[in-house]
């Protein structure tokens, strides 16, 4: 079975390259939206499970109830070991479901900031041959801790916990963005002027976000080569 099983929490923040990429390799895939109050799959019916972002915080359960379902979902996955790829809220829930804190960073990130690999990545099954430094795209304001047996990955000025991988990189949280696209840019953008109205060291203006064509290309190749390792590991 080759399969991926999306976790989606609003209508404008899809899968995007993940789509382009499952489809290039023959890999089905499907998802749950949660916005719409979609029903969890059997935890056996999928190979890798995607966790995407999102504007709401973990611990929002009073206005989101299903988001205790989902990490009681996304646990289950870590536990019958499935490949797991969270993607900055999908990074936060993993983390908590971990036992990690997660918070409020110092700033909130939004748009193409560098980062760069930590010392620890070299024993990374999923991140040993990216660039030790790289541009990503960003939308968050909250960080996680890395918890006792994850490796931290990534960093940034802005963000010291940007990524961890755990299981020997068959679970992997992404606190920025490779799977973005200008489509997918824009949506976000249209879906979250309240944010780009605040003022911040590390907020960019729709048009800086939009206009670096080569930024986009180049994270569809990290994004592609990070999910080949993660395909190898599961022997998909």
């Amino acid at each position: 079975m080759k399969k991926i099983h999306y976790l989606q929490h609003v209508p404008f923040e899809d899968p995007a390259n993940i789509f382009k990429w499952a489809k290039q390799n023959n890999i089905q895939i499907e998802g749950t939206k949660l916005y719409q109050n979609d029903s969890f799959p059997d935890i056996q019916s999928f190979d890798m499970l995607v966790v995407m972002g999102g504007p709401m915080g973990i611990y929002d359960e009073e206005e989101y109830p299903w988001l205790k379902e989902e990490k009681e979902f996304i646990k289950k996955a870590i536990d019958n070991d499935k490949l797991v790829l969270g993607i900055c809220l999908g990074a936060q829930l993993i983390a908590d479901v971990l036992g990690a804190k997660v918070y409020r960073n110092k700033e909130k990130e939004i748009g193409w900031f560098p980062v760069e690999l930590t010392k620890e990545a070299k024993n990374s099954n999923i991140f040993k041959d990216f660039p030790n430094q790289f541009m990503a795209f960003h939308w968050h304001g909250d960080t996680f801790d890395i918890r006792a047996g994850a490796i931290h990955t990534v960093r940034s000025e802005a963000c010291e916990n940007q990524a961890f991988e755990y299981n020997d990189g068959r679970v992997i949280a992404l606190q920025f963005h490779l799977e973005t696209t200008p489509e997918s840019a824009k949506k976000l953008i249209e879906n979250s002027q309240e944010e780009l109205k605040e003022k911040g060291k590390y907020i960019q203006s729709p048009d800086e976000m939009l206009n670096n064509k080569e930024y986009f290309e180049d994270i569809e190749k990290l994004l592609f080569q990070m999910l080949n390792k993660l395909v190898n590991l599961g022997n998909l």
